[in-house]
């Protein structure tokens, strides 16, 4: 306040000395925007020589002192620079030189005995010896046989029982090697009685009724074959089954117009409870397709008009692996794992006859295409059987196959047939005579497990392992087309079957994540593909007079039409 008074007063004097009003004082403030840094200036030189990190050239001769600076960062536990690669969130990472041999053998020793050796270095370069500080164990791992008693090998002279001679794969005594692992009798009967007491598996009417009932199979082996209609009427007002080919099919020949790729799904068919294996439209007309499945059944549908289920044939115990139609579609053949193939009539739905071989499984069958009375079946047990359906028995085996036969196709007229198999091998015959006429192998070729034929009965297309789709000439040599394969898809361990369009323009086929491909036959090109399954979609079929009508099959249950 004294301050404030001495000013005011000073002021009011000078005033009245001057006698004139005071001068406006204007106070300038200095705006520096870039500050003196503790007093250094950095020059223009210095601020060249800066080298960024990652550069690889210095265009700028750079003083020795700048050089000779010592490295700044981080430093690791002896005090050393350690780059930022080496610096982890729980630690840091060193490097340390251990030769293959070592750490196999540390890694043995560990896996063996449950502790090994300290990883780090010594002053050598080798790992520290294990000690009771350096030893890291596993908590809970016991050493492997350690105080155990090597049995005896026993005598060379006894073969089995007692004292047999058992060499260097005598076990240990006590251990549980090849002995089965589980629970004891008793573990067992006390889990039963407490899942009967809850009504887990109570068998019908028990204590837990009907809810524990297990569903029953469709067909049990032995019983006769039967066959359901799931329409209202067989035959309509003109005395007419599904098997009359409608007039609008009957008209041109097959492969006359040009085919296109299907653009949409017309029909979903939940056909099958556990998949589908095999979709095979009728010969010539198409209006029908018949469809197999793991459930053990074959059911048929109407592709043309109503689009529905017509019929389900009942007759086999297991799934059912392959089916085939004869050449005029009256009957078909289907092949089952229960070990059995079967004619059926198609319009009636009657099991004919059945074929089977002893302890073996039918995994593939085909009508002769001259003669509807003689069938080949290839078989799990290496073999091509011929039967003769009039006699009902063996008439020929074609026996040159070193594993399960996956594919017959006839070509070359009818005259010849092609096998393939597990051996990745394709073996050319001639009908009715058990002698290879061609065998083609390769030690870089893969196992074909679908074959389809062109429409120009020109060349074989095979799906192969590989994920390729493989062709080879069907004239009097065959060979292998080099040029022309069809890739993208995923097919590796699954037997998707191709499939041509009349015309033998498209080529299509799935694939193991449920989609479907289509290629050009000239270019090789994708020309469509699309999302058609949830699971593998193991089959495709072209309706022989549609022009872009395409059925497809899968694991899901599932056989769709598209067009």
């Amino acid at each position: 306040m004294d301050v404030l008074g001495q000013y005011g007063s000073g002021s009011s004097d000078n005033e009245s000395d001057s006698g004139a009003a005071p001068e406006a004082v204007v106070r300038q403030y200095r705006v520096d925007t870039a500050p003196d840094v503790a007093g250094y200036v950095p020059q223009r030189s210095e601020l060249t020589a800066y080298i960024a990190p990652g550069q690889r050239e210095i265009r700028h001769n750079v003083p020795f002192a700048v050089l000779a600076q010592p490295l700044a960062g981080p430093a690791d536990s002896a005090g050393e620079f350690a780059p930022r690669a080496r610096l982890l969130t729980s630690g840091q990472a060193e490097a340390q030189a251990v030769d293959e041999h070592a750490f196999r053998e540390q890694e043995r020793r560990f896996r063996q005995r449950g502790h090994a050796n300290d990883p780090s270095l010594g002053a050598e370069g080798r790992l520290v010896k294990e000690s009771a500080d350096t030893a890291i164990a596993a908590g809970g791992g016991g050493r492997n046989n350690r105080g155990l008693q090597r049995k005896p090998k026993g005598d060379v002279a006894v073969l089995d029982g007692d004292g047999a001679y058992l060499g260097p794969w005598a076990g240990y005594e006590g251990e549980a090697r090849g002995e089965a692992a589980g629970p004891s009798a008793e573990q067992l009967a006390a889990y039963e009685e407490r899942q009967g007491a809850s009504g887990v598996g109570a068998p019908a009417g028990g204590p837990a009724g009907d809810r524990a009932a297990k569903p029953r199979a469709a067909y049990v082996a032995g019983q006769p074959e039967r066959t359901v209609f799931h329409g209202q009427a067989e035959r309509d007002y003109q005395g007419r089954t599904y098997m009359h080919v409608p007039a609008d099919l009957r008209q041109g020949e097959v492969g006359d117009q040009r085919c296109f790729a299907p653009k949409q799904m017309v029909k979903e068919w939940r056909a099958h409870a556990g998949g589908v294996s095999a979709i095979r439209f009728l010969p010539d007309s198409g209006h029908l397709l018949l469809s197999s499945g793991m459930d053990g059944q074959v059911k048929i549908h109407d592709t043309h008009s109503s689009l529905r289920t017509l019929r389900t044939y009942i007759g086999h115990a297991k799934a059912v692996r392959d089916i085939s139609f004869a050449p005029d579609g009256a009957t078909f053949l289907s092949s089952s794992y229960d070990g059995t193939t079967k004619l059926w009539d198609t319009e009636s739905g009657q099991c004919r006859q059945q074929f089977a071989a002893s302890n073996t499984v039918p995994y593939v069958a085909r009508f002769y295409p001259e003669d509807p009375n003689v069938l080949l079946v290839g078989q799990g047990d290496r073999k091509i059987v011929q039967w003769d359906a009039r006699a009902n028995e063996i008439v020929q085996e074609y026996n040159q196959h070193l594993g399960a036969i996956n594919s017959l196709t006839f070509f070359d007229g009818n005259r010849r047939f092609v096998s393939t198999s597990d051996d990745k091998s394709m073996r050319v015959w001639e009908f009715g005579i058990p002698v290879v006429i061609k065998l083609v192998a390769d030690p870089s070729m893969h196992s074909v497990p679908a074959v389809a034929l062109h429409p120009s009965q020109k060349w074989l297309v095979g799906q192969s392992m590989d994920n390729r789709i493989v062709v080879y000439s069907a004239g009097e040599r065959i060979k292998p087309h080099r040029r022309k394969e069809f890739t993208g898809h995923l097919t590796a361990g699954f037997a998707c079957q191709p499939a041509l369009s009349p015309d033998g323009r498209i080529l299509v086929s799935g694939d193991s994540e449920g989609g479907v491909w289509c290629w050009d036959w000239q270019t090789c090109r994708v020309v469509e593909r699309w999302r058609g399954h949830d699971k593998v979609a193991i089959g495709a079929a072209w309706h022989p007079r549609e022009a872009s009508r395409v059925a497809t099959c899968s694991w899901d249950g599932s056989v769709r039409l598209w067009d």
